[in-house]
């Protein structure tokens, strides 16, 4: 509003109402608007502290649920870490029976000699040594028999 407005305002309730009763009426809006004003400041607090409560249990939830989510996640890690382990210590074994089971085939063929003992044809008992075969060797079905009369 602009200050012919209200000037024009005042000139229309001053000849309205007359001297004598408005500063009777200005009191009255004075304490209308201190009223109001009043209502509305209590309305505010009572809204804040009705929804503080129902803020702080929604933290309170909040948290409680935080707290839920990291516990569970904390105990699915360490269930995960120990299938892990376990799962690593069997691979591990395995792993290291078949490199022993490697080495020994290895071992037995690469010694070159195999052991046959004969009874025919030898009765000392002395053993006989034939060189290892080849892995890739084809068997021969005559050599594979020692056969003698």
């Amino acid at each position: 509003m602009s200050g012919q407005e209200i000037f024009v305002i005042i000139i229309v309730a001053l000849l309205l109402f007359g001297a004598d009763k408005l500063p009777e009426i200005a009191r009255g809006l004075a304490k209308g608007m201190r009223d109001f004003r009043k209502a509305t400041d209590d309305i505010k607090r009572e809204f804040e502290e009705s929804t503080s409560d129902l803020r702080k249990d929604l933290t309170d939830v909040s948290n409680s649920i935080s707290s839920d989510v990291t516990d569970i996640s904390r105990n699915i890690q360490n269930d995960v870490n120990e299938v892990k382990s376990n799962i690593q210590q069997n691979v591990n074994e395995f792993k290291d029976g078949v490199n022993q089971d490697v080495s020994e085939i290895k071992t037995n063929l690469e010694s070159g000699v195999n052991e046959v003992k004969t009874d025919s044809g030898n009765e000392s008992g002395e053993t006989k040594s034939e060189p290892a075969r080849n892995i890739n060797e084809q068997d021969n079905p005559y050599t594979q028999y020692n056969y003698t009369d």
